[in-house]
């Protein structure tokens, strides 16, 4: 066993604090990979503060990894050591299916998470990205093409991804208006995909605080949701909502700015539910669906669709000291757009 360090959470109302714990041993199909830079999601924080009464302490969290190859298993053909990889929000999957679900895995039972959950042995506690090292099966592994700077790179595993899957899924592209709702550390990148591929994109944000950032990386409009005529203006006007916040907000007004045969698509998750009446659904043909992720084959479609166009995270990159305040800011919306952790200052 390997002894790697990392930062973990023993407990939810205690704050994230140096922790050392063993990587398994590698099989022939692993990859082991020296991480250089995590990025920090929400999702982090929910689960190591329990909100979703599933967490399994201690926790070393992180799902949006970056480094270098350091060593290979003898079955391993598509990586080798200095290979620049990443490896995202899951480590298996299909566990127990007859064959891998390779365009749908992240849907199917037996999905392994990168942290705060189970090896295919049952046993193994996985442990993520606050860390120096890891050990991943090769299936699950991705290329960061060479353009794209590690740091800024890293928050495609999982802000990248969960933005790309419903933009390709419903098809945006040339003709298309899109609304992306929120414009936080999931909504900027569905602002530089959904314009990357060629779709109208519209920002709907509670105030303007962020307009002249999301022209810039790529918006064609821009309003504030604070403002009741945003809603008369905007009546009928989308193809398809992307709605990204996971505050308690009326899905009912925002199905209204749908056309005909228009989807709004959750990837913002509320603590509590929320009520939708037929009749923002029925008339039009609407659809309100919702979407997680996407399959490791997807994720690597990302990436290479992120090299070719230069689309990497904005970033803010802090010391694994400082994540605790970290935590507290991506709770008052202080960052633009995405934490990333430099894992170099764990040796401090």
């Amino acid at each position: 066993m390997a002894i790697a360090k990392g930062y973990a959470a023993t407990d939810a109302s205690k704050p994230l604090a140096p922790f050392t714990f063993e990587r398994r041993e590698p099989n022939a199909d692993d990859v082991v990979i020296s991480i250089k830079y995590c990025g920090v999601c929400h999702s982090d924080i929910h689960t190591v503060r329990n909100e979703w009464k599933n967490a399994v302490y201690p926790i070393v969290p992180g799902h949006e990894i970056v480094g270098v190859v350091t060593a290979v298993g003898s079955e391993v053909t598509q990586f080798k050591v200095g290979d620049r990889v990443g490896v995202g929000c899951f480590v298996d999957s299909c566990v127990g299916c007859a064959t891998r679900d390779f365009d749908n895995e992240q849907y199917m039972p037996g999905l392994v998470g990168t942290y705060n959950s189970v090896e295919a042995d049952g046993k193994t506690a996985t442990q993520g990205g606050y860390s120096d090292s890891i050990v991943v099966k090769e299936g699950y592994v991705m290329s960061i093409p060479d353009n794209l700077p590690l740091d800024a790179a890293a928050p495609l595993l999982c802000a990248g991804i969960t933005l790309y899957s419903p933009l390709r899924h419903w098809n945006a592209g040339p003709g298309k208006k899109v609304a992306i709702v929120g414009m936080g550390g999931l909504g900027h990148m569905g602002v530089k995909l959904g314009a990357a591929m060629g779709a109208d994109i519209t920002v709907l944000s509670q105030s303007l605080s962020k307009k002249e950032d999301g022209l810039k990386l790529g918006a064609k409009a821009y309003y504030a949701t604070s403002d009741a005529a945003t809603f008369d203006k905007l009546a009928g006007a989308f193809d398809l909502i992307i709605c990204t916040v996971s505050a308690e907000i009326d899905w009912n007004a925002y199905l209204k700015l749908l056309k005909v045969n228009g989807s709004m698509v959750l990837v913002g998750i509320p603590e509590e539910a929320i009520p939708v009446h037929a009749f923002s659904l029925v008339p039009g043909r609407k659809s309100l669906s919702g979407s997680m992720i996407g399959s490791i084959k997807e994720t690597q479609e990302m990436l290479d669709f992120c090299g070719k166009h230069d689309i990497v995270s904005e970033i803010e990159l802090i010391d694994i000291q400082d994540i605790n305040a970290a935590y507290e800011r991506v709770l008052k919306s202080d960052v633009r757009y995405r934490f990333v952790i430099d894992i170099a200052s764990l040796a401090e």
